[in-house]
């Protein structure tokens, strides 16, 4: 039966995230009940008010009885407007209660979701670049805004659902057996059967929501990464083809949501079946207890309400096993998340830096590999950068100079070796710090969905205004800023698109500018501009670069050929290291890369004067 559930879900897993470890409920309880320790005062007087309204219930049916044995039955009217006063006002109190009970728990839930999107999201922007790097971002976020909201149901939502279950389950049944403890033992026959139902179905629930969940992930992970490149998409024709791709892992999740839909239907109409039952053994031996004298018309009429009140409790239990075992499956998305940790961290006692370093760069014997790959891509590299001078690192693409910057930022920690700033291992430095006295200009401008202003301070938040348009003004963007129609308070869209490519990058310099930083590195810095874009922008980095220490990443030769020293990296291992001068008359390969770039360049003859070099 299992197998006819699930196997059409399983069938087509093109795409589909993988699935993470499974979670015993009792772990995840374990773990997520200390987060609504805040919480766990308001959720005391929710857990009051769930048992004052089945008690006021209790009341409200045995008025009913009331109604029939003392008012209807006797045809004694007199009493009817007490009884009915009585009853408006349970309804009335009852009312008040569950929509403050109601109220509460909402409060309750939504405040704690709040606190654990938080607390996720927080938690993943402390992992290493490289969890980024292996991950697809549209699964990840489908765990951040569908997954978080599961672990409430299971750990506040489901805590009251199942006190309130269990109080009304105690009050009526102690109710029945004052009523008649024959017809309370027949009615009591029912519920072990609902509980057998309820655990055969729930690991089948629980695997059926894995399952989708997992194709939620899936599709959000195309979604994003689709929309993400709409201009590529769309340039080369691939709308359909995109259509295509996220129409299978749509109709895998249309697949799944059916095999967790036949799993919960089936459960329904076996405890209808199984109360019906139940219903009917009642009334026959009630009728027979009526007959006997042992119990009166509004006590089996009150008795069956009753019972119907008890099992609805008692369904509701089953039930609740089958959608905590369902929400567990979300819950371990999120367990797996929080598991991750930063492959670099600050260490327990960091060493303080000096208040303005000089900025004094050292790559000593530097090997890397990057995590669950077999292959170096630095190898025993070693150079020393001076405060206030330009080093350039050079090489064909792949060689590994991206790779050097993000040593330098520390998003990763070289496999052996170490770099020093100051003569300090960056491995013994507070990570914030060090990256505080790092500026950084990338050949992909990011920007923030944010206005100009705000982007520019990114750099430095405590800035103010002035230093704001200080910052701006060197970077040669105050005058294209002034001229839209918000200046400084226009938005630039997701990732900077509403700007043109030189202005994004003039922006990301003016970010730079105002950081401040001893330390900058420039990576492909105008790689993605055209020649006009690249000329206006060499001004403002040579004003950026001017007394720091400046690592530039490049390929084009020409931007790089005024720097102190250039190191050519050739597969990962310092080939040549010098001037460009004097790797020009080296002729090797920085002077054989620097012909197939710039073949209107004879070797040997340097650039001055092409209004290329950023110095």
């Amino acid at each position: 039966m299992v197998n006819w559930l699930l196997r059409p879900a399983e069938s087509d897993t093109e795409g589909l995230v993988e699935h993470a470890p499974v979670v015993r409920v009792r772990e995840v309880f374990r773990r997520f009940w200390p987060y609504a320790r805040p919480f766990r005062g308001w959720l005391l007087l929710s857990l009051l008010l769930v048992v004052l309204s089945p008690l006021l219930d209790t009341a409200a049916i045995w008025l009913f009885k009331v109604l029939v044995d003392d008012v209807l039955t006797p045809r004694n009217f007199a009493a009817f407007p007490a009884v009915a006063a009585t009853y408006a006002a349970i309804t009335l109190v009852s009312g008040v209660i569950d929509f403050s009970g109601h109220y509460l728990a909402v409060w309750i839930g939504e405040n704690f979701l709040h606190k654990m999107r938080t607390r996720v999201f927080a938690h993943l922007h402390t992992l290493s670049v490289g969890f980024f790097d292996r991950r697809r971002i549209g699964d990840t976020l489908s765990r951040l805004t569908g997954d978080v909201g599961a672990i409430e149901s299971l750990v506040l939502s489901g805590v009251a659902q199942t006190f309130s279950s269990v109080v009304k389950v105690v009050l009526f049944t102690g109710v029945l057996f004052y009523l008649d403890w024959v017809l309370a033992l027949v009615s009591l026959i029912a519920v072990p059967l609902f509980w057998v139902v309820a655990k055969f179905f729930a690991k089948r629930i629980k695997a059926a929501s894995r399952e989708v969940r997992g194709r939620s992930g899936s599709i959000s992970t195309v979604a994003e990464e689709s929309l993400g490149n709409a201009p590529l998409i769309q340039a080369y024709g691939r709308e359909s083809a995109e259509v295509d791709r996220f129409a299978r892992q749509s109709r895998g999740n249309v697949v799944a949501e059916l095999a967790s839909t036949r799993v919960g239907a089936l459960f329904s109409p076996l405890v209808d079946l199984l109360e019906v039952f139940g219903v009917m053994a009642i009334l026959g031996v009630g009728i027979w207890e009526m007959s006997a004298g042992r119990i009166s018309l509004g006590g089996l009429l009150a008795f069956l309400v009753y019972l119907s009140q008890l099992y609805t409790p008692v369904r509701s239990l089953g039930q609740l096993t089958n959608t905590l075992f369902a929400a567990s499956a979300s819950a371990e998305r999120i367990i797996e998340l929080l598991d991750q940790r930063p492959l670099v961290r600050s260490p327990a006692h960091p060493i303080p830096m000096p208040q303005r370093p000089t900025g004094r760069l050292e790559v000593d014997r530097v090997t890397f590999r990057y995590p669950d790959t077999a292959t170096d891509v630095l190898h025993d590299v070693s150079f020393c950068a001076l405060p206030g001078q330009t080093t350039a690192v050079v090489g064909a693409s792949g060689a590994g100079k991206s790779t050097l910057t993000k040593l330098l930022l520390r998003f990763y920690d070289p496999t052996r070796g170490r770099i020093l700033v100051d003569g300090l291992d960056l491995r013994a430095l507070d990570l914030t710090e060090l990256r505080a006295n790092i500026a950084i200009v990338l050949q992909e401008t990011l920007l923030l969905d944010g206005t100009i202003a705000d982007n520019i301070l990114a750099g430095r938040p405590d800035a103010d205004r002035d230093q704001l348009v200080e910052a701006a003004e060197a970077a040669d963007a105050h005058e294209f800023i002034q001229r839209l129609p918000e200046g400084y308070d226009t938005r630039v869209g997701q990732r900077g698109r509403l700007l043109s490519g030189g202005q994004r990058q003039r922006i990301a310099i003016a970010r730079a500018m105002i950081r401040d930083a001893p330390i900058l590195l420039l990576d492909e810095p105008t790689t993605s501009l055209d020649a006009d874009a690249t000329r206006r922008i060499l001004a403002p980095l040579r004003r950026l670069m001017a007394g720091r220490t400046t690592i530039v990443i490049s390929h084009n030769l020409l931007t790089v050929s005024d720097a102190q020293q250039i190191i050519y990296l050739d597969r990962g291992s310092i080939a040549e290291a010098g001037t460009h001068t004097e790797l020009l008359t080296n002729n090797g390969g920085y002077a054989h890369l620097y012909r197939l770039h710039h073949p209107e360049h004879p070797a040997g003859t340097p650039a001055s004067g092409d209004g290329h070099s950023p110095n």
